[in-house]
């Protein structure tokens, strides 16, 4: 007989439960934003959190085209790329992101917050951006949540 009365449980892919969720982005500050989604996304939320699998739900964001950014963040931030040949530095703020797609935006912020390995990139496959209050994705009966 066990002395325990409780076991360490780990969760992996075959019991996990995931559910979708949408998060409505409208007057929502980026990076407050970002870190909620990307909890989310890692599973950080529920209690049967494991760091190396893959337990968190699909998140869907809409009005994305209504993030907001504090102080002069639209021009003085800075994105920097580099396209692998020399003098290939590229350079962006998010008030041209924004011209492109606010869904960019909400996307790199989020990406930013979540692991750099293969479960990060794996993890990313579960977030949904669009720029309007439409989505795709009401055959999933998709929870809406707060921050």
């Amino acid at each position: 007989m066990d002395t325990l009365s409780y076991k360490t449980i780990s969760a992996n892919a075959s019991t996990v439960e995931k559910q979708w969720v949408v998060v409505d982005a409208q007057a929502a500050i980026l990076g407050r934003l970002a870190s909620e989604v990307a909890k989310i996304l890692r599973g950080k939320t529920k209690p049967s959190f494991t760091p190396n699998v893959d337990c968190g739900d699909n998140v869907i964001v809409i009005n994305a085209d209504k993030v907001r950014l504090t102080g002069d963040k639209w021009n003085a931030k800075v994105y920097v790329r580099h396209t692998g040949y020399p003098g290939g530095q590229r350079i962006s703020t998010p008030k041209l992101l924004k011209q492109k797609s606010s869904a960019i935006l909400v996307e790199k912020a989020v990406r930013g917050m979540l692991p750099k390995n293969r479960l990060g990139s794996k993890l990313y496959g579960n977030l949904y951006v669009y720029e309007g209050a439409e989505h795709p994705h009401e055959a999933q009966q998709p929870k809406a949540i707060t921050l």
